[in-house]
């Protein structure tokens, strides 16, 4: 696992920016199709509205006069020359506008903006929409499409000139054709994002099981630490009691059979833990819910630890301030709770403990705070005391012993009971456990 997981997370990474590579040229090459299909058709379409319009402007008045020279006068020629209608003339702003639209405006191009405008030959504005003259202004950003407004394909570049023109501008050009993408571009979003929560979820997960690998990997080392004490003191006392001296000295013979039951109810502890860990598990904890007095219940837990307090030159000081101590609990449940924390401040203390544990009360909860000066916690440790296995690094304390259960236990039984916990905790200079319980409101 240490060596492949590198690995992966270098393929995973690779194949990442590989993937935004590829999105990237192939948006790129999108726009550029977008943009040819767009001048394309408004090449092919501009075409067919001005074949229209001349056709319906010169079709009834003969063929368009075109400019004449002066060798092509003859004695039939009139000095006076009806003047025909101008495209300008024979339609509207409107209507010329809606036969663009018609053309322009299709299933893919629907938001299409677009100003126009027709010129004469001379060349003078017949026409212009109301957008025009500023659109004509910003050259940078809008493009123009110059449409000559002709009979047939025949004409000649030359003769062009003395025809009519229609002048398309399309304002930002560019953001058009990126809006005419916005929903294929939206979707290659979206697809990237969940492939890159994908990729995140599979580091994520390979992390935690690395994670859990190393916890399980603990728990079995301290499990086999803490099973194969007392099986090697059972052993030793076994032992003890085939010997004759020891067969004949009652007092011995206690006292080797007092050792073996000892270690047989710690025995029975370490496997009842791991069956309540199991229960925890399956979410099988059920409360058998009691009014009892939370003053009473410390002061006996902390009774229970004072041996073990005078042996390491500790004491205790409380404070109990609560006005209401009344809580419905568990009393097994919650009074390992509260051993579980004090035998917390013990173990991961050095000579000289002091533990202070405070109460007081709120209009609907009951606050206990169990402080200690010990070895405290690191930011991480305090994030992860909670979880199943994990122990903290004692540093120096190489006594310290248990599977890692104790915390995760308490997390569950506070939960069970919805109340809550919080932890504070200084490095070097101890730990603050801060618990909220509902309380039984005094009628």
């Amino acid at each position: 696992m240490k060596r492949t997981f590198p690995i992966i997370i270098i393929l995973i990474t690779l194949s990442l920016l590989g993937l935004l590579l590829l999105q990237a040229s192939w948006l790129n090459n999108l726009i550029e199709v977008r943009e040819g299909q767009l001048n394309n058709k408004l090449s092919s379409n501009g075409l067919k509205v001005a074949a229209d319009l001349f056709k319906t402007v010169y079709s009834g008045q003969g063929n368009r006069p075109r400019k004449m020279h002066m060798g092509e006068f003859n004695s039939d020629f009139h000095l006076h020359i009806i003047k025909p209608l101008t495209i300008g003339e024979k339609f509207s702003v409107d209507e010329v506008s809606a036969k663009l639209r018609k053309e322009f405006l299709t299933d893919e191009w629907h938001h299409l903006k677009f100003e126009f405008a027709i010129y004469s030959s001379v060349p003078e504005i017949e026409m212009l929409s109301n957008g025009y003259d500023i659109a004509s202004l910003d050259t940078a950003n809008n493009k123009q499409f110059i449409i000559p407004i002709l009979p047939d394909e025949s004409v000649t570049l030359d003769d062009q000139a003395s025809y009519e023109q229609l002048v398309v501008i399309i304002p930002n050009y560019k953001q058009q054709i990126w809006a005419s993408l916005e929903w294929v571009i939206v979707g290659a979003g979206i697809f990237m994002l969940i492939i890159i929560a994908a990729f995140y979820v599979t580091v994520r997960s390979l992390l935690n099981q690395k994670k859990l690998s190393e916890i399980k990997s603990d728990f079995i080392n301290n499990m086999t630490h803490e099973f194969k004490t007392p099986l090697a003191t059972i052993s030793l006392a076994v032992d003890a009691l085939k010997n004759e001296k020891v067969l004949s000295n009652p007092e011995k013979l206690e006292y080797f059979r007092s050792i073996i039951k000892e270690e047989n109810v710690r025995m029975n502890k370490h496997v009842e833990t791991i069956l309540q860990a199991a229960l925890m598990d399956r979410q099988e904890l059920k409360l058998n819910l009691s009014k009892i007095h939370l003053h009473e219940m410390l002061g006996q837990v902390l009774e229970n630890y004072q041996l073990q307090l005078e042996s390491r030159n500790g004491k205790v000081e409380t404070l109990f301030n609560a006005k209401n101590d009344l809580i419905s609990v568990d009393e097994v449940h919650f009074s390992n709770l509260l051993s579980n924390l004090i035998d917390n401040a013990i173990k991961y203390s050095n000579e000289n403990i002091l533990i202070k544990v405070s109460t007081h009360s709120t209009t609907k909860l009951l606050v206990i705070r169990i402080e200690d000066n010990g070895i405290g916690m690191s930011k991480e440790t305090v994030k992860r005391i909670f979880e199943k296995f994990y122990r903290a690094h004692t540093g120096n304390l190489h006594n310290v012993k248990g599977f890692g259960l104790g915390m995760s236990y308490v997390k569950t039984v506070i939960d069970a009971h919805k109340g809550k916990m919080r932890v504070d905790s200084t490095l070097g200079k101890g730990s603050v456990f801060t618990i909220e319980v509902p309380l039984v409101q005094l009628t």
